[in-house]
């Protein structure tokens, strides 16, 4: 059969089996055996009694299919989902899936909102800017969507209704705040898709940064000129008593940034001096320097330290700088997670994968200091020191007896993990953590699933219709169509939207991105966008950006957008979904000025890479 009727039976079948309720990963995995039997054996289905000897005894069909088992289409086809199934980077998905789901539950989010509430509360439209705000951290710390809008719905939602902020506003700011996990790194949308497109993941990541924060920022801005140009949108709440403004609370502010300032300048210089120690410093030929981890920068970054430390000590005293602390300690917690696993990434420590773990442990540790106050800690290690001091020596002698007894390059390994074994043993008799760890399980372990099936059935229809020639015979008709190169685009793009008012991301990244990208590529680059020019080899992470910049709009677009969906489900009951879906309007236009601005200038993603 032609690839042109396969492709018009692709399409109607998956408009079919996914209206009649049918999950797409099922959908997609038998379109798939459709497409290979259309494709290289049609006498399967127009001819099926031929392969039973009794009835054609004579025949022999030499099918590609089945002549050969082990061999041809059908092994092709198992071996890029085995390939894609064991990718070590596609382990980062449960593991950034988990931090979310600890997050959620570990009141991290809480003492945030109200960090930022705090220096926020007499602007208006406050409370939405910290909302818009308070997803951007969280959208920096895990990169998932559906938890952050859920977390926003529980938080910022009663606060905004409860002051009289309009009910649209309110619904709009955190569905279109708790979706931008899709665009700001790290983004499982960018992993899924840098895995698909062999793109680096890093520099996706680095691209993304700036469009992201973008719209974030053409957010802010729209809930600051709407809350200005009608006041009543969102009123300003009573002044709280004893609380400061003006000059007084910008110092409190600016204290307490010396302090995260003189924080982050102590990490740069224990980092630089341990590459120092360690040796690391020292650059083979055609090797490029370590970002600020060279012993030049050593006297810098000491520089930066003492000038934060004179600002918190001696500017803005001691004094101020402890209550800026007080009011502001709720966004340290934030920012570790964000430097954590941002940090290790950029910095060289770790890959995507170890630093989603190193993440999920960090929220863990610090759900487990923020159950107690200092004051009690002090007393809790003082009350059991022996029982500590024991515990430490006994841990000590069995990871080295074990250790010595297994020796070789397994030693040191062994010797870590029995104090990573005792060490979490004890946290999970804190009150409480065996329920929240228990449950981010369960909930990772669903939420994995989804995304693992869909991606199995999608990536055995989009390898079937790629071995079928389906990515050619449409890249062939698009290109020998002589249209215009951003009519092209702006064709994808329409079609992307459309796709995503019905259907999951992963199925679109999974079956749509392998057919666009080649086409993509063979556009004259010279002709893509109206101001400035992509640089050839960063074409494929500009379309990855292009392509979530996309998804952040299929989050918000009725009738199935699953932000709609998310926020419905912690929200008043007197709030429906058409009200939310009505919220969206304004948020929806400004997606698509921020996907315009992708449009036409494209080497935006290429100012940090």
């Amino acid at each position: 059969m032609d690839i042109g009727t396969i492709s018009l039976v692709v399409v109607c079948g998956l408009i079919v089996l996914l209206a009649i309720g049918m999950p797409l990963g099922l959908a997609s995995g038998a379109l798939a055996l459709v497409v290979l039997v259309l494709k290289f054996e049609p006498t399967l289905l127009t001819d099926p009694q031929c392969y039973l000897w009794a009835t054609c005894p004579d025949l022999n069909i030499p099918g590609m299919l089945t002549a050969r088992p082990g061999t041809g289409a059908l092994y092709i086809l198992l071996q890029k989902i085995f390939d894609l199934m064991t990718e070590y980077v596609l382990l980062s998905v449960p593991l950034f899936i988990f931090m979310a789901a600890l997050l959620e539950r570990s009141g991290i989010a809480k003492g945030m909102y109200d960090a930022l509430d705090y220096w926020l509360s007499n602007v208006r439209g406050g409370i939405a800017v910290v909302t818009s705000l308070m997803a951007v951290i969280m959208a920096a710390m895990s990169g998932i969507i559906g938890g952050e809008v859920v977390l926003l719905g529980l938080i910022a939602l009663p606060q905004m209704l409860r002051l009289g902020y309009n009910q649209n506003l309110a619904i709009g700011t955190i569905c279109a705040s708790g979706s931008l996990g899709t665009m700001i790194p790290p983004s499982i949308v960018l992993i899924i898709y840098g895995l698909i497109t062999e793109t680096s993941i890093k520099n996706l990541f680095t691209g993304a940064f700036i469009p992201g924060f973008m719209l974030a920022s053409f957010i802010i801005i729209y809930i600051l000129v709407r809350v200005n140009l009608d006041p009543s949108q969102a009123p300003l709440p009573e002044r709280k008593p004893h609380e400061t403004d003006g000059m007084h609370k910008g110092a409190l502010f600016g204290a307490f940034l010396s302090i995260m300032g003189a924080a982050g300048a102590s990490v740069l210089l224990l980092r630089a001096l341990f590459f120092l120690v360690s040796g690391q410093y020292i650059l083979e030929e055609g090797e490029d320097p370590i970002s600020l981890g060279m012993p030049y920068h050593i006297p810098y970054i000491a520089a930066w330290l003492g000038g934060f430390l004179v600002l918190a000590l001696f500017v803005f005293g001691r004094k101020r700088s402890a209550l800026g602390w007080k009011y502001g300690k709720g966004l340290v917690a934030p920012f570790t997670i964000i430097g954590v696993v941002l940090g290790s990434i950029y910095g060289g420590i770790t890959g995507i994968t170890e630093a989603a773990g190193m993440g999920a442990l960090a929220v863990f540790l610090i759900s487990i200091i923020m159950d107690r106050s200092w004051p009690d800690w002090k007393a809790l290690f003082k009350d059991n020191m022996i029982k500590v001091i024991a515990i430490l020596i006994a841990t000590t002698i069995v990871a080295f007896g074990l250790g010595t007894y297994i020796g070789g390059e397994q030693k040191a390994i062994w010797i870590s993990m029995t104090y990573i074994v005792v060490f979490f043993y004890w946290c999970m008799r804190a009150p409480g953590k065996v329920p929240l760890v228990w449950d981010g399980l369960m909930r990772t372990l669903r939420s994995t699933g989804t995304i693992i099936w869909v991606t199995i059935g999608a990536a055995a229809l989009a390898g079937a219709y790629t071995l079928a020639g389906g990515p050619t015979f449409i890249a062939n008709m698009i290109v020998g169509s002589e249209m215009p190169t951003m009519l092209v685009l702006l064709s994808m793009m329409v079609i992307l939207l459309f796709m995503g008012a019905f259907m999951d991301w992963v199925g679109i990244v999974l079956l749509i991105i392998p057919v666009f990208l080649p086409i993509v590529r063979k556009l004259p680059i010279e002709e893509i966008g109206f101001i400035g020019q992509l640089d050839p080899k960063h074409l494929s992470v500009w379309f990855g950006v292009l392509f979530c910049m996309n998804m952040q709009v299929s989050f918000l677009s009725p009738p199935f957008g699953p932000a709609a969906f998310y926020l419905k489900s912690v929200a008043p009951p007197h709030i429906s979904l058409t009200d939310i879906f009505r919220g969206f309007l304004p948020f929806i236009c400004i997606q698509l000025l921020a996907l315009s601005v992708l449009l036409i200038w494209p080497p935006i993603v290429e100012i940090l890479l």
